[in-house]
Parts: C-alpha cells; sequence; structure tokens
C-alpha cells in the first residue's frame, strides 16, 4: 500500500510561466504527485518580475505560499520542512546557495536537488560560477535529479560528488495539451523567450525559411527579443503567451519548431519541456538535433529534424499531408506513454523511495513502468 508523502518544493516559480520554463515542469509534476495521493508544499521567492506575471497565482491541485527573504524562508516553514517525507530544492532559486546552506541546516528528513538546467548548471561550474549551487554542496543531497539523462549523470557522480544521479525530465499535464482542432493560421511556428545562443538556429530554421518563402505564415512567440530584430513581414510576433493558450497555439500550425540552448546540445539527452507540449498537441515538430533525441522521438517517425534552412523549406513545401499528421500523432501517443506529469510523479516517487536515509522499511511500495511506458532505456 502507497504511503503518501509529504513533499516540500522550493523553487524558482509555479505562479507565474513569464520567461522560465520551471512554472509548468513543476505544475505538471505536482499535478501528477498529488494525483497519486501526495501532498506538496511549494515555496516561491516573491519577486516582483513573476509577481506582475502570475498567470496561476492559487492553484488546486497543491499549496502554494510565498517568502519574501531566505531568512523568511527558514524561520517561517523551518517545522514544515524538517517534518517533511523529501524536501526538493530547484535550480536558479534566487540566492540559491544560502536556501540550500539554511534547509540543509534544518536537517530534512531527505534532501533533493531538480536541476531543470543541468547542462547550464555544469557549464557554469566548469567556470568557476556559483551563481545558485556550489560545487561543494553537491555531495549534501541525497539525490541529484536532473532535467538531462545520458552521460552527464555519470559526471555529476564522478566529478561533482553526487551520491545518486536521476534522470527525470520534463514532462506535459496531458489534461491540458491536446489539440484543439482549431484552423490553422500558421505553416510554421516557434514558442520560445529569446536566448543569444538559440537566436541563430532560430535565425536559420525559420527566419531564412520565411524569406524563401513569402507565401508562407509563420510566428514567434515568446518575450525579452531585442527591439531592434528585424522580422520578415509573413513573420507574426506575440510578446508573451500564458500556458492556457500553448495548446492552442501549437494546435494552428502545421509544424511547430524546437530550437535547443548550445548547453544542452553539447550533453544531449535534454528534451525541453516545450517539446513535449508541442508533441502532446499532436503538431509535427521540427527541431534541430542533439545526441539522445532519437531515443524520445525517432527521426522520419515522431519528429523531423533539420539541419539546415534547406531542410525546413524541404519540409514545408514537399511533405505530404497524410505523413504530416502520422508524425504528429506518433509524438503524441510517445508523449502518453511515458512523459506525462503522473508518469514523471512515480518516477519521482520511486526514486525517493529507494535512496530515503535513515529507514527501515521504503517510503511505499517500489513503482515499476508498464512495458508499454518505457520508451528507452
Amino acid at each position: 500500500m502507497m504511503k503518501p508523502l509529504n513533499i516540500v518544493i522550493v523553487g524558482l516559480s509555479l505562479s507565474s510561466s513569464w520567461g522560465n520554463g520551471h512554472a509548468t515542469t513543476y505544475r505538471a509534476l505536482i499535478k501528477g504527485l498529488t494525483a497519486l495521493g501526495h501532498s506538496v508544499l511549494f515555496l516561491e521567492r516573491d519577486v516582483p518580475w513573476y509577481a506582475k506575471e502570475r498567470d496561476l497565482p492559487s492553484p488546486d491541485f497543491c499549496e502554494l505560499a510565498f517568502y519574501s527573504n531566505v531568512s523568511r524562508l527558514v524561520t517561517d516553514y523551518a517545522s514544515r520542512i524538517s517534518s517533511a517525507d523529501a524536501v526538493i530544492i530547484g535550480s536558479y532559486v534566487p540566492e540559491g546557495r544560502r536556501v540550500i546552506e539554511e534547509v540543509a541546516g534544518l536537517r530534512p528528513r531527505c534532501l533533493c536537488y531538480y536541476d531543470i538546467d543541468t547542462p547550464v548548471t555544469v557549464g557554469m561550474l566548469d567556470r568557476g560560477e556559483e551563481e545558485y549551487l556550489e560545487r561543494t554542496q553537491i555531495p549534501l543531497f541525497d539525490a541529484y535529479f536532473s532535467f538531462s539523462g545520458g552521460a552527464i549523470l555519470n559526471r555529476l557522480k564522478t566529478g561533482y560528488g553526487a551520491r545518486e544521479a536521476i534522470a527525470l525530465h520534463c514532462s506535459v499535464d496531458d489534461d491540458l495539451y491536446r489539440n484543439t482542432r482549431e484552423t490553422c493560421c500558421w505553416d510554421l511556428g516557434y514558442l520560445g523567450t529569446y536566448s543569444p545562443d538559440r537566436q541563430p538556429t532560430l535565425e536559420k530554421l525559420l527566419i531564412e525559411p520565411a524569406r524563401r518563402l513569402p507565401d508562407k505564415r509563420f510566428v514567434v512567440a515568446g518575450s525579452q527579443y531585442p527591439d531592434d530584430l528585424a522580422w520578415p513581414q509573413n513573420v507574426e510576433r506575440i510578446q508573451h503567451l500564458p500556458p492556457s493558450a500553448h495548446a492552442s497555439f501549437y494546435s494552428r500550425q502545421r509544424f511547430t519548431l524546437n530550437v535547443t540552448r548550445a548547453d544542452m546540445i553539447a550533453f544531449g539527452w535534454s528534451p525541453s519541456v516545450r517539446l513535449f507540449e508541442a508533441a502532446a498537441c499532436a503538431v509535427p515538430v521540427i527541431t534541430d538535433y542533439w545526441r539522445g533525441l532519437e531515443e524520445f522521438f525517432p527521426d522520419g517517425e515522431a519528429i523531423m529534424i533539420a539541419h539546415s534552412s534547406d531542410d525546413v523549406v524541404n519540409t514545408l513545401v514537399n511533405l505530404q499531408e497524410d505523413r504530416r499528421r502520422a508524425i504528429g500523432l506518433s509524438a503524441r501517443q510517445r508523449v502518453l506513454q511515458g512523459h506525462t506529469g503522473l508518469a514523471r510523479a512515480r518516477e519521482l516517487t520511486a526514486a525517493l523511495s529507494a535512496v530515503a536515509p535513515g529507514r527501515e522499511e521504503p517510503l511505499f511500495e517500489p513503482w515499476t513502468a508498464p512495458a508499454q511506458e518505457r520508451i528507452y532505456p
């Protein structure tokens, strides 16, 4: 019989999806945990840039509380942290190093880290940058959950002293992300916040094809793009889309584009939450390449890998409609089989049961994924 867990998460944001992919990642995971009977307290730093852009200020699937500074986090929630079955601190938490130090000082039963930016974190640590996590703090955690899988897990253990390094990829809320069957508005679209390292790929895989195909319609949704960027006339711009509008946005595209950050490409095995969201809506995804991609979505079967502007132009002009639909449906099926918030919550709780220290019995009976949900090793 499963024992309900009391989990505390200190994360970047749950209330606001503005300019970050953490909020939707946490939402899907926590909804999955709640569906399994567990309770979650999410602690979020009250910062002005998220406070004015909150699209989920009062979630109905967990308890959300805000703290004004690290001292208040510790004084106001010490008993909740100390008594929880597991405490998880996320990446990019403001004053993350101090948060880790103070929370660890409360001696929680099981202390874990969830890195939703693992390749970025490792790249920073390699350069001696310790903005939100110190290298010496990694061994403090009973488990280091990583948004990325593959070889980086071994590096976290052998190079940084992680006790356990476990892949916990992003996931999607399949109740919210499905095709809305709206009329198609765009031939190719992209959803993502501006990032200098992604911009050259966006130029190559969307902007240049838009220039070559003036009769096609394109769209880019996302914040923080420089005002002086030159957009072709057939590229529509949307400044920000709340998660409630994502499914509609994807569903109105013939194809959607996935662009991966440089650090994620370098390490591989780093599927973004946007990739899972688009796939869940059964819209065919055109993407740049990174190692491990085909273990999630095989090229030509559940995704289209593009290396050049020519690849994108050829797909938009020549791919047959029945083939386009089949690729989208195949991608959705793969998401439903193993990348929903519920599936990820099962992975998390099984891992917590295995790593929880000082217990004579596991937290609950370990969960094993049915064969059809084990898409890749």
